[in-house]
């Protein structure tokens, strides 16, 4: 067993078919990075409003939120490769458009809305499809390195892909920038069509809500998932303090731009940081403990940075949160994915998806309030004390949790509830071969 503190590379050298879907999730997510830049630049070209550009952003979410729902009910129904190939391609199409739109004299600000939107649907269905397939592609046992290969990859990309569609813009213009998201997510097909078909079993006909309903139901039922992801929903929470971070810099710590830009950076960075070195996480024998331990500590950092008085002592702080908050999150995902069984792996992974992006939402808008009834250091002081109380609670009652392992065949059929609900774990044989 391989106990290297380091991030294992070995699933992408043994696995052909995770190497494609590592390859084409890192074109992927370059190509979705410079649409980060170009939409809210161009609609505050053609609007001068903050509003329009916010609007915007709040559309393309909210649409991403139905279409994680809608794609985990797909993802346990249809074919999932099919699925990620039908989200991958109308993103591509959807980026086209865009570029078309670009040539006219008069670009459509209503076009810009509905691609927008087209684009967070699509997505978000792709995305959904792709995270259920991850269990049956890699193994249940290899999960927590697949997982924290997959973080990099986010992580990269998120650093990486702004910077491309700035230059990009700089050097052209915004029609280049859609051009390139296209044909970069159009070339993500040509990977993904190698990837073995994946139908998720045999399901009895059930309407869209009662089957969405069965996922909920699964959460509450299972106590281990449950628990994770409730973990995860304040941990999500927790990423909103990004929106103070100027009022930080120009009010306590001294700065612009740069320094502003600086703090923006810490979090990722710390973050890579922890996929980096999250080698020792697959061999954990209570991840559950680890978990509770991680998010609690992420938020003694987060009131660390309350208490810098000089912007360096605030990023080593940030640097951590990001880092503990890395950890904190593959654990989760892993915890979730190995214990839930092959027939509810997408409206589970999609529920779990769902509150990451609601909980960010929604801490951004804590973050924002609190940062108007307080001073950002001290809003954000309390939320973390808040939030250390919430965690200290949680190992307290989580008993489940703290003594989960991850699954490394197939989900246990004992974690749930006393309740008679029905677990047939049964893998598909089609779906864990690799």
């Amino acid at each position: 067993m391989n106990h290297s503190f380091f991030m294992r590379f070995d699933l992408l050298k043994s696995n052909v078919n995770f190497r494609m879907i590592f390859i084409a999730r890192m074109i992927s997510i370059i190509s979705l990075g410079m649409l980060t830049v170009a939409v809210p630049v161009q609609v505050h070209a053609m609007t001068g409003s903050t509003i329009q550009v916010g609007i915007i952003m709040a559309l393309e979410g909210a649409a991403m939120f139905i279409g994680l729902l809608w794609g985990g009910i797909l993802a346990d129904r249809y074919n999932r490769r099919t699925l990620i190939l039908i989200g991958r391609s109308g993103c591509a199409l959807g980026f086209a458009a865009l570029a078309v739109n670009c040539f006219f004299t008069s670009p459509s600000l209503i076009a810009l809305y509905a691609l927008s939107i087209w684009s967070g649907l699509f997505g978000a269905i792709g995305i959904t499809a792709l995270m259920a397939s991850i269990p049956s592609i890699v193994g249940r046992e290899n999960l927590a390195s697949a997982n924290a290969l997959g973080m990099l990859t986010v992580r990269i990309g998120t650093v990486v892909s702004p910077a491309i569609g700035g230059l990009i813009i700089a050097a052209t213009d915004i029609s280049w920038n859609y051009t390139a998201a296209s044909v970069g997510t159009f070339v993500t097909l040509i990977p993904l069509t190698r990837l073995p078909s994946m139908a998720p079993g045999k399901q009895p006909g059930k309407q869209p809500l009662k089957a969405l309903a069965e996922g909920f139901s699964f959460l509450f039922r299972h106590k281990i998932v449950g628990s994770a992801i409730a973990v995860g929903t304040l941990d999500s929470l927790g990423k909103g303090i990004r929106v103070l971070f100027p009022a930080m810099v120009t009010i306590t710590l001294g700065g612009g731009a740069f320094e502003i830009g600086l703090m923006y950076s810490a979090v990722p960075l710390g973050a890579m940081l922890g996929a980096l070195t999250s080698g020792w996480a697959p061999q954990l024998q209570r991840p559950g403990t680890v978990l509770l331990l991680t998010c609690t500590l992420s938020f003694v950092a987060l009131g660390g940075l309350t208490l810098a008085s000089h912007l360096y002592i605030a990023l080593f702080a940030l640097v951590a949160y990001g880092y503990l908050g890395a950890i904190s999150s593959l654990i989760q995902m892993t915890l979730v994915q190995s214990h839930t069984p092959n027939q509810l792996q997408g409206r589970v992974n999609s529920l779990w998806a769902a509150q990451n992006v609601t909980g960010d939402t929604f801490g951004a808008m804590g973050f924002g309030i609190l940062g108007k009834l307080f001073a950002p250091m001290a809003g954000t002081l309390y939320f973390a004390a808040a939030a250390v109380g919430i965690t200290v609670a949680m190992s307290l009652g989580f008993s489940s949790l703290k003594s989960a392992a991850f699954v490394r065949n197939k989900p246990q059929q004992a974690a749930p509830s006393p309740s008679p609900a029905p677990q047939k774990d049964k893998m598909d044989a089609e779906a864990t071969t690799s």
